[in-house]
């Protein structure tokens, strides 16, 4: 009678109130033999160029006729949503079944990744939870409230009952105000919070044999092996995947490690610097559009650019539509400074746009959702990232113009540079410049190179990085050798 009070018991029991899982079934099953073992090392930051070689590894494991894919996990965690992106494509790989390895740590969107697989076994020493969203701060980093939490958690559920997971304990690696009481009954062992304790069945509640407190309110879960697999998380502790698919009762013909492609470390890499790579392109765009021809500065922004586009394009996140932004606010920053002179509406639609692009490439939404709360979080830490990027790329354009610029004329090699040519020396005194001191007219924009008349002579002239529309007048600041430094006429009084 006891016997089916319980069965009933559990039958009806709240969702947080579930059986250990060495007392459930197996996930979706085993198989008895397979044909290649796929195995997809899941190491450092979790980033979007992770997911996405994760999806291009279980893409080549999904054309195997009976592929078992083995996901060996060491890492802290990273981006939700690069981890929730990995779960969704782990969860519907349906050419196979998936096992996650645990090989030294899976500590927060590392431990959603491997709750994702079918199967949980880990290596000796090792540890899994702590699941915590967490945002960086001025007082370091800080643990996000409840509405970010709550969104976790539901993954964490819905996992749980896929995996036969004890779900209050997920929830307790997410949440650190679930205090987890472990209750001993005849037939099964019983995991709940402090709501499910206090609403279970009376008749359970005299069934109880013992109870023990597992998680403590303001902790977090973090298991080791040994916790794991006494909680119903892992199968096993193993020393290798020989072991673990000998456990697994699994007949193989072949492992084979999918690996990083060259490629994709490539494009992890320029994530890491995308920030310094737009700086760098931002200010050699500008030194270039603000110099005569096309030379290397156009060429190094280019190159920066296109390789943190390309990079986002590549993992997935770009688009035509970021690109289309993009070049857009190329073509009205060119129209504003060779069709309209001045900085106006244009210019700043421009980089309005350009940055509005850049912003866009680093995230796989355009509007953050109210379901995904973190999105928000996202958005403005990419839209500090570019600003920064071009706030430094100024500094960096005011020092090119300050320091460098007005030197390129002594590095550049050209006719009066060279020790002589055609029988004229650099040190020959050249008569037909205007002297230091004399003003004149700017006969186009100096951007900052550009003609200027002084008296009925004209001449090619540069400023040191100053923006002088044409029409002002100027004032011949210095001569070196044949190069004129103008700047700007003040405004008699």
């Amino acid at each position: 009678m006891l016997k089916l009070i319980l069965c009933l018991a559990l039958f009806f029991l709240p969702s947080k109130v579930l059986p250990q899982n060495a007392m459930a079934g197996d996930s979706k099953g085993s198989t008895s033999s397979v044909n290649t073992v796929f195995v997809i090392p899941v190491t450092g930051t979790v980033d979007d160029g992770m997911a996405a070689y994760i999806e291009r590894a279980l893409r080549e494991a999904s054309n195997d006729s009976s592929p078992l894919v083995v996901l060996t996990l060491n890492t802290f965690g990273g981006g939700v949503d690069a981890a929730f992106r990995i779960v969704d494509t782990i969860v519907n790989f349906t050419a196979g079944e998936t096992v996650s390895l645990v090989n030294s740590k899976a500590i927060s969107a590392g431990a959603l990744i491997a709750l994702s697989a079918d199967q949980m076994y880990m290596h000796p020493n090792t540890t899994i939870g702590d699941v915590a969203p967490l945002i960086m701060s001025n007082e370091g980093p800080q643990m996000l409230g409840e509405k970010f939490q709550s969104p976790i958690r539901a993954k964490f559920r819905a996992l749980a009952r896929s995996n036969n997971y004890p779900e209050v304990l997920t929830e307790a690696m997410v949440t650190e105000d679930i205090r987890v009481i472990e209750l001993t009954l005849p037939d099964t062992v019983l995991y709940v919070d402090s709501i499910g304790l206090e609403e279970l069945d009376p008749s359970l509640k005299r069934a109880i044999i013992s109870q023990r407190t597992v998680v403590r309110k303001g902790e977090l879960l973090t298991m080791t092996d040994s916790e794991a697999f006494e909680l119903g998380f892992s199968k096993k502790t193993v020393g290798s995947i020989e072991e673990m698919l000998q456990d697994m009762g699994i007949e193989y013909n072949e492992i084979v490690e999918v690996e990083q492609s060259w490629s994709e470390g490539l494009v992890r890499f320029i994530g890491s610097i995308a920030p310094i790579l737009m700086m760098i392109g931002f200010a050699a765009l500008y030194i270039e559009i603000r110099s005569p021809g096309f030379g290397v500065p156009g060429i190094i922004g280019a190159i920066c650019l296109a390789a943190v586009f390309f990079g986002q394009y590549t993992v997935g996140l770009a688009d035509h539509t970021e690109l289309l932004l993009i070049i857009l606010g190329i073509v009205f920053l060119f129209l504003e400074i060779f069709v309209l002179p001045g900085f106006g509406i244009m210019g700043l639609t421009g980089i309005f746009l350009i940055m509005t692009g850049m912003v866009l490439s680093f995230q796989n939404f355009v509007i953050p959702s109210p379901e995904f709360p973190w999105q928000r979080e996202i958005l403005l830490s990419n839209i500090f990232m570019v600003a920064a990027s071009v706030i430094g790329s100024v500094a960096i354009i005011v020092l090119f113009f300050r320091y460098v610029f007005p030197k390129l004329g002594t590095v550049i090699s050209g006719p009066y540079l060279n020790a002589s040519f055609q029988g004229v020396s650099v040190d020959s005194e050249i008569t037909d410049l205007p002297g230091v001191g004399e003003t004149g007219r700017a006969v186009s924009t100096l951007r900052p190179s550009g003609v200027i008349s002084v008296g009925a002579e004209t001449y090619d002239a540069s400023t040191e990085g100053e923006f002088i529309e044409s029409g002002s007048d100027i004032i011949v600041s210095q001569l070196k050798g044949a190069k004129i430094i103008v700047t700007r006429k003040a405004p008699s009084s």
